[in-house]
């Protein structure tokens, strides 16, 4: 839905506004775009990569932040809606249709140009953030604090549990490789034609994988409660600093049972980018919200007011780009002779930030905010 708003001051914020969120969200999506639109995926410098298979790069932190990030909001959203009256039957009306919504954008993008529906690929990112949205809000709505981290580890065990236990056909238990592992066994059974184009045996969105990073998403509840608790704002950010950290700590003893990976979403996986999420967060927390450093993340915070929007956005252009041809010659006759192949590359993917900054600024000034 379109709405036509006020738009949030940095320099004089309505009151509770936590600004740091706005421009952790704006900064997830500028990376978002940056890692997904190189000139060429023949040359690109290795942080700008997914990790092959087990660790992680700058580009696996992207997806678990902007998930850790719905979880901040969800806390933030649900308790001004609380506050103006709404139901625990409204809010799930809420649930249903905000997902409803964003689930139908994202089969939208993975059918277009050519709307094969016996061959589109079902999950992907936007699907992944509608069931993960739909199943942390409902759980945040109907548990506290003890509940919500209950869940949490019922998740991540689930999950290891399936991983390590379940004996794959022809396989057994415990494969964690690219073939072999639960998560494929499963895709490969329910998904069968339907999945990511370049593996077309397993998705990395893929349905058991879902699963811990839903706790990714109730991780971020719990820092969204710790942001609305009565403890003034250098202990919050102290504790979401100290808390970030142990979960980092917690995710790196785990890998050594269960690697580090984002294809697969490991347990450890999930707890590490939940860490990495709060300590970058409560980073800007502390510059932005309580050392009052705002300007400099102005920028950033308008390209977080439409994130979804923006990120659908860049996908469409994608698409429409190649289905006509056009992005290898652009990169070969702009960029290439700019520099080295992969500085050329990553020029082109900067591009594409700069191009998507500048029609989130046009709504921005026109002050249009798409609330899904």
């Amino acid at each position: 839905m379109l709405r036509r708003l006020s738009a949030p001051s940095q320099t004089t914020p309505a009151a509770n506004r936590i600004l740091s969120l706005d421009v952790f969200r704006g900064g997830t999506i500028a990376a978002m775009i940056l890692v997904n639109n190189p000139g060429t995926w023949d040359h690109i410098h290795a942080p700008f990569e997914h990790a092959e298979w087990h660790g992680w790069t700058f580009t696996d932190l992207v997806f678990p932040f902007f998930l850790w990030i719905i979880g901040v909001s969800i806390t933030l959203s649900f308790a001004k809606r609380i506050a103006r009256g709404d139901g625990r039957a409204g809010l799930l009306l809420h649930i249903v249709r905000r997902s409803l919504l964003i689930l139908a954008l994202g089969w939208f993008l993975n059918l277009f140009p050519y709307f094969h529906f016996a061959t589109f690929r079902i999950p992907g990112v936007l699907p992944r953030i509608a069931v993960c949205y739909s199943i942390a809000a409902s759980v945040f709505l109907f548990t506290k604090s003890r509940g919500r981290i209950a869940w949490i580890v019922a998740l991540l065990s689930g999950y290891w549990l399936l991983m390590k236990l379940y004996p794959v056909p022809g396989y057994g238990a415990g494969i964690l490789e690219q073939q072999g592992n639960f998560a494929q066994y499963v895709d490969g059974l329910a998904l069968q034609g339907h999945m990511w184009v370049q593996s077309k045996t397993w998705d990395p969105e893929g349905i058991v994988s879902t699963l811990p990073a839903i706790a990714t998403v109730l991780s971020g509840t719990l820092a969204g409660q710790l942001l609305q608790s009565k403890r003034t704002m250098e202990e919050k950010a102290s504790s979401m600093f100290f808390l970030g950290n142990m979960l980092l700590f917690a995710g790196l003893m785990l890998s050594t049972w269960m690697p580090i990976n984002k294809k697969l979403w490991t347990s450890s996986f999930s707890v590490f980018m939940a860490g990495m999420a709060m300590v970058v967060f409560a980073s800007c927390y502390w510059v932005i919200d309580v050392r009052k450093r705002q300007k400099w993340g102005k920028p950033l915070s308008i390209y977080g007011m439409n994130a979804i929007v923006v990120f659908a956005l860049s996908s469409l252009m994608a698409k429409v780009l190649g289905l006509m041809k056009l992005q290898a010659p652009i990169y070969q006759n702009v960029f290439a002779p700019l520099a080295s192949p992969e500085n050329a590359s990553l020029l082109y993917a900067l591009a594409n930030v700069a191009f998507f900054y500048a029609i989130a600024y046009a709504m921005y000034r026109k002050k249009w905010f798409v609330r899904l």
